[in-house]
């Protein structure tokens, strides 16, 4: 549970960081169950997608191998391993202070993902805030949880953030006038990148972010891999206009305990 400096750090800053929140078999656990399903060792379950990066897919870089191809696997609900990561109880606790869920009412499962920053490809994400992708609200009620992999370095491209710009609303967003972009990576206007902080993280950490905080990740430079997982959490009373968003493909509740 997060204590009060924390909860004010985040109402302030639009993000928390928590160290050492998962253990590493469990991070042992999803690294190789990605692993798996990357190279081609396991079939995706229903409803998941390996995304490849531009850069692969253009023919700008030859991948050693299909693991160095991999941008992300994205909705992973269906798959009993990675899903766990969702239903980590230290996770669920801290999305249910965030998200100010009431006693005994479920958690959302909106979007999952797992992060893959392979060496020898751009990679980056331009600033941008996730509550452009979705339809959702009010954002207060939705909470983000990225936890590191592998260590996040500014070497390799971890995190960075704009403290307090979760306070701005939502801004507009464009493709960035980049040479490779990945699928969907739409910015914001990148004069904010001034005021951005770098997050280096160790693996286990886990950083809780709002919807509309700005935030994007840099190029990994190093020789070796950034993963991290991540899932984002909805309170019940979010609502989606015209649109029984419970019944989508991608959204799971969970029951959230102590």
């Amino acid at each position: 549970m997060l204590s009060a400096a924390q909860r004010r750090a985040f109402r302030d800053d639009g993000y928390v960081l928590v160290h050492g929140l998962i253990e590493t078999a469990s991070l042992e656990r999803y690294d190789q169950r990605f692993r798996e399903l990357a190279e081609g060792c396991a079939p995706l379950p229903h409803g998941m997608t390996a995304m490849r990066d531009v850069m692969v897919v253009k023919g700008a870089v030859q991948p050693e191998s299909p693991l160095h191809g991999i941008n992300k696997i994205m909705h992973f609900e269906m798959d009993p391993v990675l899903f766990g990561y969702a239903q980590e109880p230290g996770i669920q606790a801290i999305a249910r202070q965030l998200v100010d869920a009431a006693e005994g009412e479920p958690l959302h499962v909106l979007t999952t993902n797992v992060f893959n920053k392979p060496p020898d490809v751009d990679g980056r994400h331009p600033l941008h805030q996730d509550l452009r992708y979705f339809h959702l609200r009010p954002a207060e009620g939705i909470v983000a949880a990225w936890t590191a992999i592998d260590a996040c370095t500014r070497g390799n491209g971890c995190l960075a953030v704009v403290p307090g710009s979760q306070r701005g609303g939502l801004r507009e967003h464009d493709t960035p006038d980049w040479e490779h972009v990945n699928f969907a990576f739409y910015g914001v206007d990148e004069q904010l990148g001034s005021a951005r902080m770098h997050v280096e993280m160790a693996p286990g950490d886990t950083l809780f972010f709002h919807p509309l905080l700005v935030h994007g990740s840099g190029r990994n430079r190093s020789r070796g891999f950034r993963r991290a997982i991540s899932a984002h959490y909805a309170a019940a009373r979010c609502r989606a206009p015209g649109d029984d968003w419970r019944r989508g493909p991608h959204v799971r509740a969970i029951s959230v305990g102590y």
